[in-house]
């Protein structure tokens, strides 16, 4: 019994001692988080989005008013009557643009540094409402029912116009400032103010230029509807200028039985101002836009 009791004891102190040395062991160290880096941020990728804004004539508008006087052999007022009418050839090219674009920019290095890209937008604009006002002299015979006046220097508006650029820029992460110059064309206006058979709705070619800045939103922005790869918000001016040519446009008004009444007709003097075509329409836009971008983060 006593051997019993004496080897029970001795296998209990094995077993505390056993744990001590355990205890002094150093325990194994937990293994290190993961690291996930934080993507860096780079203007890379194709976009596509939208825009809307103001615009406004940058020509002179101060143009010499045109002033025709007729008489009853120009079917326009009752014979042996007469009338003098006053164009103030005001330009109008003021009023809504608005449209979309796409395009493609490269970073060179991401997060800061250069950015270069190519962008293409086409843009409705409201232009020209104001064209065709004019005035009859007081004491001036009226011109007969029916009777249709336009204006004979072609002052016209714009029903669209877009570009093709070029752009350069510097990258501060999610910020970027660019400049932007290329190819421009538009074309609208209408006919001559309604004008029967005569048309300014001709295509018209010229360049554009100007700058702007774009910010980046976070990828999980709520307006990242698309579940694009970045969402970006821009102000940009643009300064756009189309060569409309010097074609003359004689024709200013329809008798009531729609035949066409020429500043060179009979009864018909031009006492004033010019018969040409303002030779360019040049207007600068100030607008805001948003894109989706696609491509790397």
């Amino acid at each position: 019994m006593k051997s019993f009791l004496r080897a029970g004891t001795a296998i209990a102190g094995i077993a505390f001692a056993g744990s001590a040395l355990a205890a002094d062991l150093p325990r194994r160290a937990a293994p290190p988080p993961v690291f996930q880096p934080v993507p860096v941020f780079t203007w890379t990728g194709f976009y596509a989005g939208f825009n809307a804004g103001y615009g406004f004539g940058t020509g002179d508008d101060n143009n010499a008013p045109t002033v025709i006087g007729v008489n009853g052999l120009s079917g326009l007022v009752a014979p042996g009557g007469t009338a003098a009418i006053a164009f103030n050839n005001r330009r109008s090219d003021e009023g809504f643009v608005g449209g979309g674009q796409i395009g493609y920019n490269y970073q060179f290095t991401p997060g800061s540094g250069v950015v270069i890209g190519i962008e293409a937008d086409a843009q409705y604009v409201d232009f020209g409402r104001d064209r065709n006002r004019f005035s009859v002299a007081p004491g001036s015979s009226p011109f007969l029912a029916g009777t249709q006046i336009f204006n004979p220097n072609g002052l016209s508006g714009l029903d669209f116009f877009g570009t093709v650029r070029g752009r350069l820029g510097y990258a501060f992460d999610r910020t970027l400032v660019y400049g932007t110059g290329g190819f421009a064309y538009g074309s609208g206006g209408g006919s001559d103010f309604g004008l029967p058979g005569g048309s300014s709705d001709d295509f018209r070619t010229g360049w554009a230029a100007g700058g702007g800045i774009e910010y980046a939103l976070p990828t999980d922005s709520f307006l990242n509807f698309f579940k694009s790869s970045a969402v970006t918000l821009k102000v940009e001016g643009l300064y756009v200028n189309l060569d409309r040519g010097n074609r003359l446009n004689g024709a200013f008004g329809a008798t009531p039985a729609g035949n066409l009444v020429y500043t060179n007709s009979p009864g018909v003097v031009l006492a004033s101002g010019s018969v040409a075509r303002q030779r360019e329409t040049e207007f600068a836009v100030v607008r805001a836009g948003l894109n989706y971008k696609f491509g790397s983060y």
